[in-house]
């Protein structure tokens, strides 16, 4: 548990990645390791909306699968990825996430992604006791129009000292979407994704 905490927060430099033949002969065991470890970071919002937390474990492994699939050597090619994964990292005091809308048939996901326009906006984390805290979404690049949203958004959600020190106590979480075409919550999120989430505060 410890170690968990301690690399939360850290970003992942060139040291950390493993050669291609290293990670090819780990690979299996890793990926089951980050398969168990994103079921922790994994929060359904309603039928077709879901949050995928990012963290250091999470980017490391997206790095390394790039690298094994572009065969990418170079310190070069390998820095510029790194400046592209780093900031989705949790940094002390937020959480960073990945929301995904889901509609498997095109013509229904088109309506709907007409339908939701803005919703990237309105989904809430909350702490209980506190006012529910909204994202700063896609600060890498635009992602919506004004006649449509994107099926993939990247959110963060930044916190006061006061609200991560009651979730360190036990307060309960919840999570909205409040979007009025879209209204579903979980609340409250499960003690092992809330557990998982704490660590991304320093």
């Amino acid at each position: 548990m410890n170690s968990e905490v301690k690399i939360a927060m850290k970003k992942i430099a060139l040291a950390d990645l493993l050669s291609l033949e290293a990670y090819e002969a780990q690979r299996a065991v890793i990926r089951q390791a980050i398969m168990d470890h994103k079921k922790t970071r994994r929060v359904p919002l309603g039928p077709n909306a879901t949050l995928h937390f990012e963290d250091y474990m999470v980017m490391r492994y997206q790095i390394m699968e790039l690298i094994r699939a572009e065969k990418i050597t170079a310190d070069e090619e390998l820095e510029g990825e790194l400046e592209a994964y780093n900031p989705l990292i949790p940094d002390g005091k937020n959480l960073k996430a990945t929301f995904m809308l889901e509609y498997p048939d095109e013509a229904e996901r088109k309506e709907r992604l007409r339908q939701l326009t803005g919703i990237e906006e309105l989904i809430s984390i909350q702490i209980a006791g506190f006012d529910p805290v909204y994202p700063i979404a896609n600060e890498d690049l635009p992602r919506s129009t004004a006649d449509k949203t994107s099926a993939v958004h990247f959110l963060r959600f930044e916190f006061m000292d006061n609200m991560i020190e009651a979730a360190k106590n036990g307060a309960s979480w919840s999570i909205r979407s409040e979007h009025l075409s879209y209204q579903h919550a979980t609340d409250p999120v499960a003690p092992e994704i809330a557990e998982s989430l704490l660590r991304d505060f320093a």
